[in-house]
């Protein structure tokens, strides 16, 4: 105890600390980025230190190309900027650097402490401000994982490993850093973390890791609402969506939690449409297309929505009403805890109140659909609810051909008019005001 609070005054590393050379974890400098490889040259060139950090070095020794390249260094943020012509000091929680070179990002950070006596908490230990410059080794202490809190120094090509981060790489196995208990609680997201990065880099969680989950998941409830909706929009991107959300049933991490889970994980009439919808999603991201977050909120909220909307017509309410009541009756309760934003939910209840719209195959109603600016995304979710059979095969097709066909085809293609119809209200006041009245007709 006695040498490591020696060390830990000194700033010396610990006696477990390792400077892993390239011949044994392989990883090399051409790997990271060039925009990543000239903030460390001149960081280093400046008389600092500079690693690539985190999830990156992580990625890389995975086999997987990282999306974005972070920087740790011993320069504080002040002492940064100026060294480069576009960059840009960002965080109030954490004071952080972006550094813009060409069409890329880079994000420097300043070493920072992990001693909990200088670390600001709420009264249940949520860390609530910790923006305390250290070591290198105080920086790796306090990072989540030890599979993320690697280091690679690009002029060396060796990796700084404190914690064991690459034996566990080695063994497939997602450890956190420290007593899991405590970190938990000092960040209780770290749990939600913990099961997207398991089943994104198909690890398996650590026994001690994964053991206070299902008692500390109430903890969740304290997390601001923005906070958990970028964690979530995050498990829901991750492109293993699925497994993700399976493993948040087997630690405990869901009922009566969040009400999003509740209704994925919970959800016995729409299973197989948020299974498809899961899925369809996991393929998009995995083959780099497009995904929009107002389309798979909306899919994995619609029976939630559909069930509140049957329930208010079972009570005497119209169709169309019981559906928009319904939707604002499913979105309080999810916003309450999950920050949807109001541009999502927006584009959510344009999209769920096109459904019933899509039965009118008639006159002009078809034409209007077919111009509404939603209309793809709608089209793809009726897809989607044929696909799980919720609705007719024969509905999704003929409107897959109705948009394709030309302008003669589609005046073949509509159905006769059998809706009742609107009875047109007379003009008082119409014509000519000394006009007589019309005669009757003779027999």
């Amino acid at each position: 105890m006695i040498k490591r609070f020696i060390r830990r005054v000194l700033g010396l590393p610990s006696e477990a600390t390792q400077r892993v050379p390239r011949a044994r974890h392989g990883l090399q400098a051409g790997a990271i980025s060039p925009a990543a490889a000239k903030v460390c040259t001149v960081l280093r060139e400046a008389g600092f230190s500079a690693y690539v950090v985190g999830g990156a070095v992580r990625d890389l020794l995975l086999g997987i190309v990282p999306k974005d390249f972070d920087i740790a260094t011993d320069a504080r943020p002040e002492e940064v900027k100026p060294l480069f012509r576009r960059a840009l000091i960002i965080g109030r929680r954490f004071r952080l650097v972006h550094v813009m070179i060409g069409g890329e990002t880079v994000e420097v950070s300043t070493f920072r402490s992990a001693d909990p006596d200088t670390s600001e908490k709420d009264e249940h230990g949520r860390v609530l401000r910790d923006n305390v410059f250290g070591t290198q080794e105080e920086d790796a202490r306090r990072r989540d994982f030890t599979v993320n809190a690697l280091y690679f120094d690009p002029a060396s090509e060796e990796v700084v490993d404190f914690h064991g981060g690459l034996a566990d790489l080695k063994k497939r196995m997602l450890r956190v850093i420290g007593d899991p208990e405590t970190r938990y609680r000092e960040d209780p997201v770290r749990m939600l973390r913990a099961v997207r990065l398991a089943a994104k880099l198909g690890l398996t969680l650590e026994a001690a890791t994964r053991r206070p989950i299902a008692e500390m998941a109430p903890l969740m409830e304290r997390v601001p609402p923005a906070r958990l909706f970028d964690e979530m929009l995050k498990l829901l991107l991750s492109g293993h969506a699925s497994a993700c959300l399976r493993q948040l049933r087997e630690v405990g991490l869901h009922k009566g939690l969040l009400p999003l889970l509740d209704v994925i994980l919970e959800q016995p009439l729409g299973e197989r449409f948020v299974t498809l919808a899961l899925a369809q999603t996991d393929e998009r991201v995995l083959t780099e297309r497009p995904v929009s977050p107002a389309f798979l909120f909306a899919a994995l909220l619609w029976h939630e929505v559909l069930a509140a909307s049957k329930a208010r017509q079972a009570r005497g309410e119209r169709a169309i009403p019981a559906l928009e009541a319904a939707m604002d009756e499913v979105l309080d309760v999810q916003c309450e805890k999950l920050a949807i934003t109001r541009k999502l939910t927006a584009t959510m209840r344009e999209v769920w109140s096109m459904q019933p719209r899509f039965e009118g195959r008639s006159g002009s109603r078809a034409y209007r659909l077919l111009e509404h600016p939603r209309f793809r995304m709608a089209y793809d979710f009726l897809a989607l609810r044929a696909a799980s059979g919720e609705v007719p095969a024969e509905l999704e097709a003929w409107w897959r051909a109705f948009q394709s066909a030309d302008a003669e085809s589609r005046k073949a293609m509509l159905l006769p008019d059998t809706g009742p119809r609107k009875r047109r209200r007379r003009r008082r006041g119409r014509g000519r005001p000394d006009a007589p009245p019309s005669e009757p007709a003779e027999s």
